[in-house]
C-alpha cells in the first residue's frame, strides 16, 4: 500500500514514516501543500495523511482541490486537538477520517488500516458468519434478520469488522467512536457497556460471540 505523508514538522514526520514503513507501507513524504498536490497529480497513492497546517498551501485548500479534480483517494487529516471547526470544515470538504494531535501509535495505525480496507471494498455489505453489515444504509443482519443496533453499537461493530484480526485496546475504541468527547478517565466503562449490550444483539446467551476479551489488552473479532 502507498501513503503520502504530508507534515511539517520534521520529527514528526520522520517518526511517522519509519512507523508506517515498519508496518511495511511504502512512503511517500512531503512538507508543504503545495509540494503535496504536485505528488498527488503525479502519483497514485492508497491513503493520503494530511495535516492542516502546513505553508504554502494548507491542509484544506490541498483537501479542496484533490476532491474538486475528482480524486477519491481516502485522507485521514492531521489536526490540532479541540480545533473543532478545522475538523467539521475537513469533513465538509471530503476528508474520510480526522486524527486530533497528540494520538496514539496504536490509534493512528487502527485509522489507517480502516481506511485502506474501506478502500478497496467496492461492496458496501461486510460479513462475518451468519452477520452482514452494509456501511451505505447502516443496517446490520443476523442470518438475514434485522438487528437493532444504536449509531455508537453500530460504529462499534464497524470499527471492530475494518480491524478484523487486530486487538483494539478500550482507549482506541473510545478514542474513535468518541471522538471530542473522549475522556480516558471514564470512557473505559462505558467502551465496557457498549460492548456488553452490542454482544447481546449480535449472539444470543450460550453462544460463541464474534466480539472475544482479550485480557489486559482489548477484544478482536478475529473471523
Amino acid at each position: 500500500m502507498h501513503i503520502l505523508l504530508v507534515e511539517d514538522e520534521p520529527e514528526l514526520l520522520d517518526k511517522l514514516r519509519s512507523l508506517l514503513e515498519s508496518e511495511n507501507y511504502t512512503v511517500e513524504s512531503s512538507m508543504d501543500g503545495e509540494d503535496a498536490l504536485d505528488k498527488i497529480w503525479n502519483e497514485n497513492h492508497d491513503l493520503i495523511l494530511l495535516d492542516i497546517m502546513l505553508p504554502h498551501l494548507d491542509g484544506l485548500e490541498v483537501l479542496k482541490s484533490i476532491r474538486e479534480s475528482a480524486i477519491k483517494t481516502p485522507v485521514l487529516m492531521l489536526t490540532a486537538k479541540g480545533d473543532v471547526e478545522d475538523k467539521v470544515r475537513g469533513l465538509n470538504l471530503g476528508a474520510d477520517d480526522y486524527l486530533a494531535k497528540p494520538f496514539s501509535v496504536a490509534e493512528l495505525l487502527a485509522r489507517v488500516r480502516a481506511l485502506l480496507r474501506r478502500g478497496t471494498e467496492a461492496n458496501p455489505i461486510i460479513e462475518c458468519g451468519d452477520i452482514t453489515l452494509n456501511t451505505v444504509n447502516r443496517v446490520v443482519t443476523k442470518n438475514g434478520e434485522p438487528i437493532n443496533l444504536t449509531s455508537k453499537e453500530f460504529s462499534i461493530l464497524e470499527f471492530f469488522l475494518h480491524n478484523r484480526g487486530r486487538i483494539l485496546s478500550r482507549y482506541v475504541i473510545a478514542e474513535h467512536i468518541w471522538g471530542e468527547d473522549f475522556d480516558p478517565f471514564a470512557m473505559s466503562n462505558v467502551v465496557n457497556v457498549h460492548i456488553k449490550n452490542l454482544r447481546k444483539k449480535l449472539q444470543p446467551e450460550g453462544q460463541e460471540n464474534i466480539i472475544k476479551t482479550v485480557r489486559y489488552a482489548g477484544y478482536i473479532i478475529d473471523r
